[in-house]
């Protein structure tokens, strides 16, 4: 188990800014990992992170501390995630991707660039014993529908998960890339097809929730293993308060969209950090395309990190203090990344030689349970076990501790995943009974009414009867008397 690494970089003051306060500042550097905050009503806050990136840090410096542990991890098949959070006009973008992709200063480069650049150096630098290929996907989540910047017309790929590769894209465009300069061209031709809009706050201010995908392939040509990594970078759009943005129509409904998706990705971060020991909640993944993206890099098999992203000024304070908070929190998560290779491909190497030693780890795994648990209960634990393929990994080379960790983990997720399937399914059926009950309800309402006035109808013609017949016979005689007066006259 390990925890998601956090850190927080504050941008210069914008001319805005400096404009309205000067060169007040909220905030007071202690030292590389802490400072002091305050906020709009002067009262101060003390924060420490794993770093702090100030106004004269370097985007090199963010790139080595965040990015580089988890470029090297994703190169030797460990998952990596890297998330940029923050309010709008914060430096998100800016610290992702830097003035441009293609063409800046080496000094203003961001993450991405970087990222791309380090990938291939380590691949050089792996020698001949392992063969390395990468994938590149991009997409964006826009108005709660993730399209792929590749190809357009895939304007609603959806979401599916695999219990060997985790959380997938289904139909998402895979570009194979084989050099840095051919990676930004592809990046930057995806960058160009992002949703962006003006605001009162940014002239380019992200519009969706930006997602890029490094796949990592990995070949072992000694045993002719296949090993997998996946780098995932997170261009988080802002929150937004609209009396700030000036924000209206198509705009207005994009934050919208964008504070709500930020708000379930608070929540599925409370859920993971607030639950009481030995007992597992229910994490709102689903809630969100974007939490259900993430959800492995929540808490799951990737090693992940975090920038908060904010400005210093005293006007942005109450946007920038919850950001941080946001950052606390997320410090708390344990994540359980591990080396995952090609069962196939492994088992037609190794074949039946490995299956005492495969059976010897499950034995040894399954005696440790029933230390914990009663004899029922871990016969439970080893069918569940054995349908999700947990345990039969030969190509495993983890210590026994760290794989009965994960085998418990993935057992409780797996549990977790059926109950929410499940408590979906209970939701729809009793949305559905819920919707008949009321036609029918409403079928029998119809059939009283109808009922009630036709009985009304008939009791007042049968009440009103004699009168209209005395009113028609007082009719009949007084034309009678008109007819007989006529004859007399004539």
């Amino acid at each position: 188990m390990s925890s998601m690494t956090i850190c927080a970089r504050f941008r210069p003051l914008s001319s805005k800014e400096r404009r309205d306060h000067g060169d007040t500042v909220c905030i007071r550097c202690i030292d590389a990992e802490t400072f002091l905050f305050k906020d709009e009503k002067d009262e101060e806050f003390t924060f420490s992170f794993d770093k702090v990136f100030y106004e004269k840090s370097e985007q090199a410096q963010v790139y080595e501390f965040l990015a580089w542990p988890i470029v090297k991890d994703a190169v030797d098949a460990i998952n990596g995630t890297i998330i940029t959070y923050g309010q709008t006009g914060a430096g998100k973008t800016y610290s992702m991707e830097g003035p441009s992709i293609l063409v800046c200063d080496e000094q203003k480069r961001g993450l991405l660039p970087r990222v791309v650049e380090g990938l291939f150096d380590c691949i050089k630098s792996s020698g001949g014993t392992m063969k390395h290929s990468i994938k590149l996907s991009m997409v964006e989540i826009y108005m709660e529908k993730v399209r792929d910047l590749f190809d357009l017309s895939k304007d609603n790929i959806q979401i599916k998960e695999s219990k060997s590769q985790g959380i997938l894209l289904n139909g998402v465009t895979e570009i194979s890339v084989s050099d840095p300069a051919e990676a930004l061209q592809s990046l930057s031709s995806g960058i160009a097809n992002r949703a962006v809009g003006e605001t009162q706050m940014n002239m380019a201010s992200s519009r969706s929730h930006c997602i890029y995908i490094f796949t990592v392939h990995q070949e072992v040509k000694r045993d002719d293993r296949l090993k997998t990594g996946k780098l995932i970078l997170v261009d988080l759009a802002g929150s937004e308060k609209v009396e700030k943005t000036g924000a209206e129509g198509k705009v207005l409904e994009e934050a919208k969209t964008i504070n709500k998706s930020l708000s379930v990705l608070g929540n599925v971060i409370n859920a993971l950090t607030c639950g009481s020991p030995g007992k597992v909640n229910h994490i709102p993944f689903r809630d969100s395309k974007l939490t259900r993206i993430l959800q492995d890099s929540l808490g799951g098999n990737s090693r992940t990190a975090l920038l908060c992203c904010c400005s210093p000024s005293p006007s942005n304070a109450l946007e920038s203090l919850s950001t941080l908070r946001f950052g606390m929190r997320a410090k708390h998560i344990k994540m359980s990344p591990r080396v995952k290779c090609n069962e196939d491909k492994c088992a037609k190497k190794q074949g039946p030689a490995s299956s005492p030693i495969k059976h010897e780890s499950c034995d040894i795994i399954l005696d440790k349970l029933k230390e914990r648990f009663d004899a029922e209960d871990v016969k439970l634990l080893e069918e569940l076990f054995t349908l999700n393929g947990i345990l039969f990994d030969p190509c495993s080379s983890e210590e026994l501790d760290s794989a009965f960790e994960d085998v418990t983990s993935q057992t409780i997720v797996s549990l977790q995943q059926a109950v929410e399937e499940l408590a979906s399914t209970v939701d729809e059926l009793k949305r559905e009974n819920k919707g008949l009950k009321e036609r029918l309800a409403a079928a029998e309402r119809c059939h009283a009414a109808g009922k009630e006035a036709g009985d009304n109808n008939t009791s007042s013609l049968v009440h009103k009867l004699p009168g209209i017949l005395s009113s028609f016979v007082s009719w009949v005689r007084s034309l009678s008397s008109i007819k007989l007066l006529n004859c007399e006259v004539n």
